[in-house]
């Protein structure tokens, strides 16, 4: 049961949120000690640049090419039409490789248990084979039967490495088999229609999924599971902008993990003794390692994709299939946005964060996939860690987050190490108690009488602009519409934070209300700015004091970019998160830098403000060090020099405390007064010290006593 928060809370919550906001312009500190993790290694198989140049080939002659570029950084693999070779291990004669001096590995190539090593080059001159002699390079061997190497800067210029094209493995009889099989296993043609391409319904995504399901090939060509998981991703991302409802994402998760794992398992071919597979994609990572009978791995292999590693005994597991095992871990960097953390049910009411992204694993084609131990997965944290939340590793089980067979093993600040005897989809989950309610008596009996003052005052200034419009100055849109923002805003937020509890139920609502909220906030900061600019006209042009400002833009042109300006930046936050609005107090969320969208148009409004107000303060000060002892005139300018320093109330610039709070009860007090009385500041500058508003309501006083 959620606590509900009292209606006077309104300007605690509108500092909570700013503070929140803040949090992501500086780091924190945490009670986190430095557990020592192996963190996942760096791995060059999965990360390298293929070299296919079939200039470098042994056989070829003639040419004078140059590997002067290499710098000693990058991993490159070394391909010949395609397939992979490496390079010789021998003599190779002048004027070949496409080259003058030809460049050849010093050494045997390693085995995948050696790791990197370090091998010496060397060229051929004609009458001594290592002649040259080459800075040395790295050399790895890779899962799947390839080397990629970290190439040095070649000798001199007509020198380059050699491809030997002897070591092109010939097709086995298995490959063959394979090949049979993947052309003529009928399969269906995935097809989307032509509603579909024009407008996405979440039937077309379940059409595209019941196509996949029909799939019936054991094994697909890497380029058409590519392709098809590209259909998969795309489908799941037009989900997530038509459909909010958690259950019903939940739904979708659930198939888009199932189409994805069964995609992923036709790459698994029989392979004598090992097969790796590599593949990127937007949203999606895949590693499938498999093990044959004749494969000689003397450890447990460590599969790493990005910020992941996955600990997994499949020495053992392959000897109780008969020598043959494989696995793929995948890794999906959108799938919280289905799966959410909320989907984890606790004892405790905490509010859930999801820590890392969301990773799966299986053993596809393996018939005993009994688990000779624990599985271990090292998840890096996506966000910083909470020093009093507590992290748990889950795993999905149909409709929920659970933990049941897995335990946090160890975790730092960085880093987290889950052990589970099962294999499913899993991620971190860190718990932390709910915001509290700000219980301090006096200052919940400051914030409801504030906020209480400040709506009265902003109601008072629209109805004196309303009845006094002949005495206001000619261009006054921006200051009616900032206390039009402030008033709904302020109002806004005050009635979802008192029927959280009601709205909450309701996540589409509770987007709605965010996104209002949004647009509101931005538009009174918006019309703060215009205020500041106008502030600048009118302090420019002291030389000429008038009662009235002249018109500088039209107030219809300025209502139109008043408002614009905020709906553009609210539509480009939905467009580009659509799951950004409906925090756990129906506000923006603040994972994926989402927060910026408010945060950086109100950053840049404030610093411009600040600016101004400064060069206004300035311009006064020498105005009136210009001025002669005229008592009238010094007094005149006085008061406007009042009036401009309670200005910068109205422009918003008591919001930079709220990144100086910090704990600070006395700074905290300031900044809901300042904050919750923009309506009163604009009341006393505009209404109360302007003489003809003053002179307008002895009027009105004057009629009111005589119908008394």
């Amino acid at each position: 049961m959620r606590r509900q928060v009292s209606g006077g809370s309104l300007m605690l919550w509108l500092m909570f949120c700013w503070q929140t906001l803040g949090e992501t312009c500086h780091l924190t500190k945490h009670r986190y000690g430095p557990v020592a993790i192996d963190t996942p290694s760096y791995d060059p198989c999965n990360d390298y640049t293929s070299l296919d140049q079939p200039w470098r080939a042994t056989n070829e002659t003639g040419g004078s090419k140059c590997d002067d570029y290499f710098n000693g950084t990058g991993w490159y693999r070394l391909l010949y039409n395609g397939t992979s070779v490496r390079m010789p291990e021998s003599c190779v004669n002048r004027f070949r490789c496409g080259t003058d001096i030809t460049l050849w590995l010093n050494g045997s190539h390693p085995q995948i248990e050696d790791g990197i090593v370090t091998r010496g080059v060397c060229g051929d001159s004609g009458s001594y084979c290592c002649y040259y002699r080459s800075t040395p390079i790295q050399v790895k061997a890779c899962p799947g039967n390839y080397y990629v190497y970290k190439f040095a800067k070649a000798v001199s210029c007509k020198s380059a490495y050699c491809a030997d094209v002897s070591t092109i493995m010939p097709a086995s009889t298995t490959t063959l088999a394979i090949s049979t099989e993947l052309t003529t296993t009928p399969n269906p043609d995935i097809t989307v229609s032509a509603e579909c391409k024009d407008k996405f319904t979440p039937k077309c995504g379940e059409d595209l999924f019941n196509q996949l399901e029909k799939i019936t090939a054991q094994v697909l060509p890497q380029e058409v599971v590519v392709k098809y998981l590209d259909m998969v991703l795309n489908t799941q991302e037009q989900l997530l902008k038509v459909e909010t409802r958690s259950e019903k994402l939940a739904s979708y998760g659930n198939t888009v993990l199932n189409r994805t794992e069964k995609l992923v398992s036709t790459l698994v071919k029989p392979a004598e003794t090992t097969d790796s597979v590599n593949i990127s994609l937007k949203g999606l990572d895949i590693q499938v390692f498999a093990v044959g009978p004749k494969a000689s791995l003397k450890k447990i292999p460590q599969i790493s994709m990005n910020d992941t590693q996955m600990d997994i005994d499949l020495i053992q597991i392959s000897k109780n299939n008969n020598g043959s095992a494989a696995v793929a871990f995948l890794s999906f960097s959108n799938m919280a946005s289905m799966l959410k953390p909320s989907l984890f049910n606790s004892t405790a009411n905490t509010v859930k964060t999801m820590m890392s992204i969301v990773v799966s694993a299986t053993l596809p084609k393996t018939t005993n996939t009994q688990l000779t131990k624990a599985v271990n997965f090292t998840l890096k944290h996506n966000q910083e860690m909470d020093p009093n939340g507590t992290i748990s590793c889950v795993y999905w089980n149909k409709m929920e987050w659970i933990v049941d067979g897995c335990y946090l093993l160890q975790t730092n600040s960085s880093h987290s190490v889950c052990s589970c005897v099962h294999l499913s989809t899993f991620a971190l989950i860190m718990q932390t108690n709910p915001p509290s309610d700000y219980s301090d008596p006096l200052l919940e009996l400051l914030n409801t009488v504030a906020v209480a003052v400040g709506l009265l005052f902003l109601s008072l200034s629209l109805l004196t602009f309303a009845l006094c419009r002949q005495h206001l100055r000619v261009n006054a849109a921006p200051l009616i519409n900032l206390c039009i923002s402030l008033f709904l805003a302020h109002l806004l937020f005050l009635l979802t934070q008192t029927f959280l509890q009601y709205i909450q139920t309701n996540q589409m609502l509770c987007a709605a209300m965010a996104g209002v909220l949004h647009f509101l906030f931005l538009s009174a900061f918006v019309w703060m700015f215009f205020e500041a600019v106008l502030l600048l006209i009118s302090v420019k042009n002291l030389t000429k004091i008038r009662s009235k400002q002249k018109e500088v833009l039209s107030w219809k042109y300025l209502i139109v970019i008043g408002y614009v300006i905020p709906l553009v930046v609210v539509g480009v936050s939905v467009g580009l998160f659509p799951d950004g609005y409906g925090s756990e107090r129906c506000w923006i969320k603040t994972d994926r830098y989402f927060v910026w969208s408010f945060l950086g148009p109100v950053c840049f409004i404030l610093t411009f403000n600040l600016i101004f107000f400064f060069f206004i303060i300035i311009t006064l000060r020498t105005t009136m060090t210009a001025l002669n002892s005229d008592i009238s005139q010094i007094k005149q300018m006085r008061i406007l020099v009042f009036k401009t320093l309670v200005q910068i109330v109205i422009l918003g610039c008591p919001w930079i405390l709220g990144f100086f709070v910090n704990g600070s009860k006395v700074l905290e007090i300031v900044f809901l007064f300042l904050n919750s009385q923009q309506g009163t500041f604009i009341f006393l500058v505009h209404c109360v010290l302007d003489q003809e508003v003053r002179q307008q309501y002895r009027k009105w006083l004057n009629t009111f006593c005589q119908v008394m």
